[in-house]
């Protein structure tokens, strides 16, 4: 049953689709943040292994919330690794262990990457697709990957 709540059908399934490709970039970011957790080594491995463990919990939240506002718009949230993989934009890099400093690095490249595509998602929801409500959850999503950026450039200035 599709829901009735003043969007086209067509305009939905696009809104869902950006949620879906959504979806996709933040499991991948998220298993590689846990990924690191697992795997830092080093003289702030401590430090790191719960830090870490801190933002990957939040992103779990993350990925189970984009996953039901695909589901509340009436669509399905992706739910395989395969179907992560195809959609994500965000790469993942098999085999490869950087040190501490190049997991911060490769984590904050990616929540920045995320963080400039959904500016790009707010406003094709918002504007073109006229989804105020989705518009609001991304906005909120973006500033909580603004907050856990700003923790990963915290941990690599040197000062």
């Amino acid at each position: 049953m599709n829901p009735e709540i003043g969007m086209s059908e067509g305009n939905l399934q696009s809104v869902v689709e950006i949620l879906n490709s959504l979806l996709a970039d933040e499991y991948v970011l998220y298993t590689k943040t846990r990924n690191y957790h697992w795997n830092v080594v080093g003289p702030q491995f401590n430090d790191l292994h719960k830090f870490f463990e801190a933002q990957y919990g939040e992103l779990n939240d993350v990925v189970d919330d984009v996953a039901e506002r695909a589901r509340t718009l009436g669509g399905h949230a992706l739910g395989t690794l395969g179907e992560f993989s195809k959609r994500a934009r965000l790469t993942e890099h098999p085999g490869k262990y950087p040190d501490a400093a190049g997991m911060l690095k490769s984590l904050l490249e990616d929540h920045e990457a995320v963080i400039r595509q959904l500016r790009v998602d707010l406003e094709t929801v918002g504007e073109k697709y006229r989804d105020v409500g989705t518009n609001d959850f991304l906005t909120g999503l973006m500033e909580q990957h603004e907050k856990m950026a700003w923790m990963l450039r915290a941990f690599l200035d040197k000062r």
